[in-house]
């Protein structure tokens, strides 16, 4: 089968359904400036281990908080420096190239004002861009498009295309939308069962504890047969590393279009590592790599319109600080925002760093956030789709006036 991408037509968009782009004329202020800012929001679902993907390896505290487990600048598998004090996986060298070409940056200690541990609120909370769960039927990035001034003759603001089978809450709302599914979707696989986990820790212990135990034996076996680094991700169907790249190099082609979107959002499962995490060599470094190629398919995929975008990879909520009895990490609170694109201001890491000696972990377990979801995407709406204050504190981001917004992330800022 050839590797090669085909884009589909409307027609066949038109004849899906899945996860949504928001197609969106151009912003009236931001073509006034002579720009077409494009902006991708992919949210990894499951919760990300943060400093796994972005480690402090200047803190004097890492070695001592993940013990094996803290990659550093050295050995078989040295991670990759981003500064004197941050380090990337080495998993992902293409983010570490744009990095270093001032196209990425990072935000670390981040999180959204969620502080308990459930999947399912937590994205709920993330993607409805609100302080609490089960209180929007909308999410945010919908209302940023709904927010946006047209420019005088453009095409209508309220279409909207998406790449996956279910429609994510971030999307939802009156913008109408039209959503593709790609022809080969990868297999549910554990990530199934790590869902049904979260549920069960609330309502069912017992059942929890054996889902567990599943998970952990499937981790065993699937580490054993795949030497892609995937675990038991696959279950036979589409490796997520093929499902990533091929996904977001179509997404990006149409954000490339003249006559294409301007938002967009995606999602991609099986980030919950309570076992075997495999941080360097195992199912995290597989899932990191796999988001490594989607980055540089954006990239590849936007063509010269990469100049004018910015990829945004955020997560619900970070993993513990220290590793479990099975080599995972449970579910955490401070995580990192990664962000690439031709139109930052990168090679930087924007960390207001918390620590990781023992008192000044959240909890006694988390990293403790100090940045906030909400102000970094703020000041990407402020600064690269020129939403003013008063929308994106009323309307957007609602009841966060006294939350600013998290400047000079951009070049156009």
């Amino acid at each position: 089968m050839s590797n090669s991408l085909i884009v589909p037509s409307r027609r066949q968009f038109l004849m899906t359904s899945g996860v949504l782009f928001a197609w969106a004329s151009m912003p009236r202020l931001a073509l006034a400036e002579g720009r077409d800012p494009r902006l991708l929001v992919i949210v990894l679902r499951g919760a990300l281990d943060g400093l796994a993907t972005v480690a402090p390896v200047g803190d004097p505290d890492w070695v001592k908080l993940r013990g094996n487990e803290a990659f550093g600048l050295s050995g078989p598998n040295p991670a990759l420096p981003l500064d004197s004090f941050f380090a990337i996986n080495p998993a992902m060298p293409n983010f570490h190239r744009l990095f270093h070409a001032k196209q990425a940056m990072v935000v670390h200690a981040a999180a959204t004002g969620y502080r308990d541990r459930s999947h399912f609120d937590g994205q709920d909370v993330l993607e409805g861009g609100l302080s609490k769960p089960g209180t929007a039927d909308d999410g945010w990035l919908n209302r940023a498009l709904g927010a946006l001034e047209p420019a005088s003759g453009s095409r209508s603001k309220g279409e909207g295309f998406g790449v996956g089978p279910v429609t994510p809450l971030i999307v939802r709302g009156k913008a109408p939308v039209i959503a593709w599914t790609p022809p080969r979707l990868p297999s549910a696989g554990d990530d199934t069962l790590l869902r049904l986990l979260d549920l069960y820790q609330h309502t069912d212990p017992l059942l929890a504890r054996a889902l567990e135990a599943r998970i952990a034996i499937n981790e065993i076996a699937g580490t054993a047969q795949d030497k892609g680094g995937m675990g038991g991700m696959g279950g036979g169907g589409m490796a997520p590393r093929t499902y990533f790249s091929e996904a977001t190099s179509a997404a990006a082609k149409f954000l490339a279009r003249p006559d294409g979107p301007r938002l967009g959002a995606m999602a991609f499962d099986g980030w919950d590592t309570h076992a075997r995490e495999g941080v360097v060599v195992g199912r995290l470094a597989g899932l990191l790599k796999a988001l490594d190629d989607s980055i540089g398919a954006a990239e590849k995929g936007m063509g010269d319109s990469w100049r004018e975008t910015v990829v945004a990879v955020v997560t619900e909520f970070g993993r513990t600080a220290h590793f479990n009895g099975t080599d995972g990490t449970d579910h955490g609170t401070g995580t990192v925002i990664l962000l690439a694109g031709g139109a930052l201001k990168g090679g930087r890491v924007v960390a207001d760093w918390p620590g990781l000696s023992p008192e000044r972990l959240y909890d006694g377990r988390d990293l403790k956030p100090t940045t906030d979801t909400r102000a970094v995407f703020k000041g990407i709406l402020k600064d690269h789709l020129r939403l003013g204050d008063n929308i994106l504190a009323g309307n957007v981001f609602p009841g966060t006036g006294n939350l600013r917004p998290v400047p000079d992330l951009l070049v156009t800022s």
